[in-house]
């Protein structure tokens, strides 16, 4: 039987907008297997952001349940999930979201210290070797490409080696070349850590490369495909 990793029930989201509440999410219901590889896609607006940021507890739902390694995400308050986040979830943004007075080194051993990790300085620097920047971890982010403060987001994502890694338009800012290098990295991490991959992506061809396609449209799930399915 398939080991269940994330589940949603019935998840629903709703925002305050300056018209009042605006329904985002309309009831999803979701399951996704450990070591599996998911793509959200759908046209702008469809919630599919939004759904990654649910799944990860970064959005808590106004209705419904998310489930993610058999924790109940819904019932958590903000620390708790940002405690949960930092044991089990690595989250990559289409914007680096680095700190600029940081080396590269700095960058990815500063969580690990922050969670506790005694060896965090050498499992940074041996994730940033493994995104191609071994030569790169005392430069600053000013100082690198758009595609190499991008290895180091994910490096920085993978170094706690979570079960769940979870991607927004991770390849949005890079050219193709770059963005293919980001996305071969990211299959990687299944195949290195077991992590199991949910990434948002407009792009056709990354979302081809993943073992199942979720597509939305105004907040619902449009419908899916597999891999050997997809056209």
């Amino acid at each position: 039987m398939p080991d269940t990793i994330l589940s949603l029930t019935d998840a629903r989201l709703s925002l305050d907008g300056n018209a009042g509440p605006v329904d985002i999410l309309h009831g999803i219901t979701l399951d996704i297997c450990r070591g599996e590889t998911v793509g959200l896609t759908g046209p702008s607006g469809s919630g599919k952001s939004s759904l990654l940021m649910l799944m990860g507890g970064l959005e808590q739902a106004t209705g419904g349940q998310v489930m993610a390694l058999g924790h109940d995400l819904t019932t958590m308050n903000e620390d708790q999930l940002a405690r949960f986040r930092r044991q089990h979830m690595g989250v990559v943004f289409q914007s680096f979201h680095l700190i600029p007075t940081m080396t590269a080194l700095e960058n990815v051993a500063t969580p690990l210290e922050l969670a506790g990790h005694a060896d965090a300085f050498d499992r940074a620097e041996a994730e940033l070797t493994a995104v191609g920047l071994a030569s790169r971890i005392h430069h600053y982010p000013n100082q690198m490409s758009g595609g190499e403060q991008q290895r180091v987001a994910l490096a920085r994502a993978a170094a706690p080696r979570p079960a769940i890694l979870l991607a927004d338009e991770p390849t949005g800012n890079l050219d193709g070349p770059n963005g293919d290098a980001i996305m071969d990295l990211l299959m990687g991490l299944r195949d290195r850590h077991g992590a199991t991959l949910v990434l948002v992506t407009h792009a056709p061809d990354l979302a081809a490369r993943c073992d199942r396609n979720i597509h939305l449209r105004d907040g619902r799930i449009a419908h899916e495909a597999l891999k050997d399915a997809a056209e």
